[in-house]
């Protein structure tokens, strides 16, 4: 239980840091080997395993997402220190978007052995996100048509795993 409360607190702090520009927190998290995977086909999904693309995806996120600010509602602790899970979910908003504030949902599972983070999947509405990066583009911000940024090819090859061109 103690271990539990511990582990939230400091994932409360991590994403107050976000909150504030600042996303080295977060990677200092980072086991030497990690994945973090958030889906969908949008310029902020992808495969990330490296500490470079992870930086660079934050500094993506930043310049699409002015303003970001997440809002942790829920976090659930599960497992020892060397099996530790933990599932979080999130409001993911950006304020001053024109007729009010851009917001979703975010649910994050993550994995964590003794410390460092080894895994992270993100799921998110890619419906609603992929509408806001469509009208960011509007605005001539070309980035947010931008490929992901990923480490390994993602998703992976097959019928409707990809958006389709055209």
């Amino acid at each position: 239980m103690m271990y539990a409360l511990i582990v939230e607190r400091k994932l409360r702090r991590i994403f107050a840091a976000l909150n504030g520009g600042d996303f080295a927190p977060m990677l200092s998290r980072l086991a030497p080997r990690f994945e973090y995977r958030f889906e969908g086909d949008s310029a902020i999904g992808g495969l990330r395993c490296s500490a470079g693309a992870m930086a660079a995806w934050w500094q993506r996120l930043y310049r699409l997402f002015p303003g970001l600010q997440f809002e942790v509602q829920a976090v659930d602790v599960v497992g020892p220190p060397w099996n530790t899970r933990i599932y979080v979910r999130l409001e993911f908003r950006v304020p001053h978007a024109p007729d009010g504030p851009y917001r979703n949902v975010v649910m994050q599972q993550m994995r964590m052995r003794w410390g460092r983070i080894e895994h992270i999947h993100t799921l998110e509405d890619t419906q609603r996100c992929a509408r806001f990066l469509a009208w960011r583009a509007a605005q001539g911000l070309d980035e947010a048509l931008a490929a992901p940024i990923t480490d390994r090819p993602w998703p992976e090859v097959g019928p409707f795993m990809t958006a389709s061109p055209g």
